[in-house]
């Protein structure tokens, strides 16, 4: 069944309106017509069973049907990854597998060894968004993934305690850790992944001064964004839906 997202603003008791976009990727790239049934989600947790109702240029109107459990549900691990900025399209891959993987939020990192810089931040963002719509109506997910604006390292570490609570805090390094198994069971996790030049010893001994608590994962070596995913689906696996 075909997916389609719109913000809950465009939803009222019966009716969904779907943006431009998404009605001229219905109409003119999957060519659906009036009356065919379509799923739609609005990024809160909540989807429909619908009917095209009217197929116009500035919206396509769906008539709700009835309300629907998510194709996919939430995981019950509510993950933060915290991912060092990277190069071209890598930040891009990590956004999108983050999403089929189920982490809650995604935060862009500023690093001393940062594989990219936050200029055009807006911009980047709005692409990240793109893809995790379009990610998130592939996998089956009906919550967006939330993602923010880059952020400095030391003022993420600083504020993290306040922030997510009795989270487990862990920051993956290429040295100077103990091992996963360490790691104490929690429903709540924020895990920062850095850059392909890995950390700092000055930002390793600033997180540890904060209560993170500091991960080497041995046995490969591995490029940023696969240790984002890696590590993403290692602890879903440990504490999340993945079994």
């Amino acid at each position: 069944m075909r997916r389609f997202y719109a913000p809950s603003e465009n939803f009222n008791e019966s009716k969904i309106t779907l943006s431009v976009e998404e009605s001229r990727h219905l109409r003119d790239v999957l060519r659906l017509r009036s009356s065919e049934n379509v799923q739609a989600f609005d990024g809160e947790g909540r989807e429909f069973f619908c009917e095209i109702e009217k197929l116009e240029k500035k919206g396509t109107v769906l008539r709700i049907i009835k309300k629907i459990a998510p194709t996919a549900p939430e995981s019950g691990l509510d993950l933060t990854l915290v991912v060092a900025l990277l190069k071209g399209e890598k930040f891009d891959l990590v956004v999108q597998k983050a999403v089929e993987l189920g982490v809650t939020k995604l935060v862009p990192l500023n690093t001393k060894r940062a594989d990219a810089k936050s200029k055009d931040s807006e911009k980047k963002l709005e692409r990240w968004r793109k893809i995790i719509i379009d990610a998130s109506k592939q996998s089956g997910r009906a919550t967006l993934m939330q993602i923010e604006m880059p952020v400095d390292f030391k003022e993420f570490i600083n504020s993290a305690s306040k922030i997510f609570g009795d989270a487990n805090l862990l920051l993956f390094a290429e040295r100077n850790g103990s091992g996963f198994s360490g790691v104490k069971t929690n429903k709540k996790v924020v895990a920062i992944i850095g850059s392909e030049g890995g950390w700092d010893d000055a930002e390793i001994e600033f997180a540890r001064d904060k209560n993170f608590q500091i991960i080497t994962l041995k046995g490969r070596i591995l490029r940023a964004e696969t240790a984002a995913i890696s590590i993403a689906t290692i602890l879903q696996h440990r504490f999340g839906d993945i079994s």
